[in-house]
């Protein structure tokens, strides 16, 4: 279980701050004579389609367009004389369509567009769109006009949408005096440009070693020795690139040069984001306590599933607690193992890690990732999820013709009955200036009879110029659990109101399905139909069924240290950061819930962009997968392919995206609420 890649759903530009009002996720009233598969096609290109070499005029010049269409609907609102209420309602969509296009695009663009000036002119368009959007949230006009709405005549969708519309604008800070909420405002731009720093510093933030000798290679699989040729110099270069880094972290025998790359690895973006994050903790400590918050943690955890700061402490030592005797347990199997390399070892320093588990797997269960990895060509792992989600889901999958930002990029539609049901691109192989980890970044949200949903996923994988290029087993993993993303994203792409469009529910149940989606990759049944080598076999069932007993070695020290970000997350923002040592605090939390020390002169939280889009609640990824091993129960007693379970599941989950509190969703689905069960029976296996 790999700790250095994090895998992350990336909430889109609007959702990534938290200061930002959810006012942005509604869209235009459909005309009810229109099905999606009759949508009329725009007459102008929408942004995300410009061509490869648009430049940053161009793009402007559509957000300046977008930009004026949300300021004449904003100033509109003081006009008002009479307005029925759904007409009033559907008037806010009518503004949030564009914001929520437009801050989507310039959230995807500022992120993987290959040409800079278009990335800094999206960061510019974002930052115009999350000004005007603060004028929204804190619109006195429009809260009077909403508080007015009955919404005893309302159906229970409109109902929903007018009390999170009332309950944010509440977290916004409306109703405080002129003052506050000039500060209120200006906060909230200096927070995203802050935050914006913090994520271009750490996009550009790659860096690199040199390796005098092929010989250092030793251990790493021969396809990765070829790619790697000494340079002109006779040098080798390796990059903290994820297809570079990660390799040489499981393979290299060469301790040295793991512990090297694993230095600068963990020092991308410092020291500019340390600077950068002190300022982002302070100016969200300001923001909290202006709206009547003790702390940033406060106010971020009110809205979601797990409601307090405390709860979210509280949980994290409940699974601590669970994971602490295996994770002991695992460590002392991991130490004996390095004390046959080095006598003289005394512990198991953080870039050792990954290496001895794989020889450990290896060796006691005969699990060799190198022999695994050669039956994972990138485009037959591709190929094969997008058979699962056919086989599961009975939708059809095909190339989509349209331009795309990078040549590198795909694009598809998804079908259900023979009907466009919604679009996506696949950008999934490293280049400079990208986004550096593994995501998916919504660009419209779908609306009944109005628009399709269009997401794109931006991954780091091997096969950018040969398809044929090997993946490891985790990369695999870890492209189902994105592609679980998109699926939430289509499926859920037929309500009327964005607000409950895609994966717009609460943010801490967001992750659930695609953990669960990830236990399709342990499945032999499912790995036969795709995985195959060059010869043409098949992945054979044994090496499966070894693969899986040796699942579930590691599993207590991969959530020892999970539990480590989630504390450090939280204890960056639950308290006033003036009495924040960034340095010393994460190397306390690290020993108080990791059983790798920290690895004196890295700063890891300079590139850990949870810090700024998921603030303090990392968390999520724990609590989400407790619900995800809940869901995953049904499948393992209805059968994982069984297409009856995964419509059902489709129909209670994730068609009905945010129109239900997430604990109702699990709910519908399994006839109960979700329990701690089935995740503490996994932790607790084979301890």
């Amino acid at each position: 279980m790999a700790d250095d890649s994090f895998t992350i759903h990336k909430i889109s530009a609007h959702m990534s701050a938290a200061f930002i009002c959810c006012f942005l996720t509604a869209c235009q009233h459909p005309n009810s004579a229109k099905t999606a598969a009759q949508v009329t096609p725009p007459t102008q290109r929408p942004a995300w389609e410009l061509p490869e070499d648009a430049d940053a005029k161009t793009y402007l010049a559509g957000c300046e367009t977008g930009f004026k269409q949300v300021a004449a609907e904003l100033d509109s609102f003081s006009t008002i004389k009479s307005i029925t209420d759904l007409a009033l309602l559907d008037k806010l969509n009518k503004m949030d369509l564009v914001l929520d296009k437009q801050l989507s695009t310039a959230g995807l663009y500022s992120s993987v567009h290959p040409n800079k000036n278009v990335r800094s002119a999206a960061e510019e368009c974002e930052q115009h769109f999350v000004e005007i959007n603060t004028d929204i949230s804190l619109s006195r006009t429009i809260y009077d006009q909403l508080k007015g709405v009955d919404q005893t005549k309302l159906n229970a969708e409109d109902k929903r949408y007018v009390e999170h519309l009332l309950r944010d604008y509440h977290r916004s800070g409306v109703d405080k005096d002129q003052v506050t909420r000039d500060r209120i405002k200006k906060l909230s731009e200096e927070i995203n440009l802050v935050g914006q720093q913090f994520d271009k510093n750490y996009r550009e933030g790659g860096k690199q070693i040199e390796v005098n000798s092929v010989k250092e290679l030793k251990g790493l699989p021969q396809d990765y020795i070829d790619h790697h040729k000494p340079n002109a110099a006779g040098k080798i270069i390796i990059t903290t690139d994820t297809p570079d880094y990660m390799p040489v972290m499981q393979y290299a025998e060469n301790d040295a040069l793991r512990e090297r790359l694993y230095r600068t690895y963990r020092d991308m973006a410092y020291p500019e984001n340390k600077a950068v994050l002190e300022n982002l903790m302070s100016k969200r400590y300001e923001f909290a306590q202006l709206l009547d918050y003790p702390d940033y943690a406060t106010y971020v955890t009110e809205d979601k599933m797990i409601k307090s700061p405390k709860n979210a402490q509280e949980f994290i030592d409940k699974v601590s607690a669970l994971a602490t005797p295996r994770a002991q347990q695992e460590y002392q199997v991991l130490l004996k193992r390095l004390q046959k390399i080095d006598p003289k070892a005394t512990r198991v320093n953080d870039w050792q890690k990954m290496y001895i588990e794989q020889l450990i797997k290896k060796e006691k269960y005969q699990v060799d990732a190198q022999k695994i990895r050669q039956y994972f060509p990138f485009a037959k792992v591709q190929q094969g999820i997008f058979d699962l989600t056919q086989t599961m889901f009975g939708v059809t999958i095909r190339p989509w013709q349209t331009e795309t930002w990078d040549p590198s990029v795909k694009a598809f539609e998804i079908l259900d009955n023979n009907q466009v049901i919604g679009r996506f691109y696949l950008d999934m192989h490293p280049r400079d200036g990208k986004y550096k980890h593994a995501a998916q970044f919504g660009i419209q949200s779908g609306i009944k009879g109005v628009q399709l949903p269009i997401a794109a996923l931006v991954c780091n994988f091997p096969g950018g110029e040969n398809p044929n290029d090997l993946m490891e087993h985790n990369d695999v993993e870890t492209f189902l659990h994105e592609f679980g993303h998109l699926l939430h994203t289509m499926f859920s792409g037929n309500h009327e109101r964005v607000a409950f469009s895609g994966t717009k529910t609460e943010w801490d149940f967001v992750e659930a399905p695609s953990q669960m989606l990830e236990e399709w990759v342990w499945d032999a049944d499912t790995l036969a139909s795709f995985a195959r080598n060059e010869k043409g076999e098949v992945i054979p069932k044994e090496l499966v069924n070894k693969m899986r007993a040796g699942r579930d070695f590691g599993r207590g020290l991969w959530t020892k240290h999970q539990l480590f970000y989630a504390a450090t997350s939280l204890n960056i923002y639950n308290k006033n950061p003036s009495t924040i040592d960034i340095d010393k605090t994460t190397a306390e939390i690290q020993a108080a819930y990791s059983p790798f020390g920290y690895v004196d002169g890295t700063h890891f939280y300079a590139s850990f962009g949870h810090l700024n889009g998921y603030s303090a609640i990392y968390y999520t990824y724990m609590w989400s997968l407790v619900i995800a091993s809940d869901m995953f129960s049904e499948f393992e007693k209805e059968g994982l392919r069984n297409p009856k379970v995964a419509q059902r599941y489709r129909a209670t989950v994730l068609a009905p995206g945010g129109a239900k509190d997430a604990a109702n969703l699990v709910s519908d689905f399994l006839g109960r609420p979700f329990s701690f069960d089935a995740f503490a029976k996994n932790l607790e296996k084979a301890h």
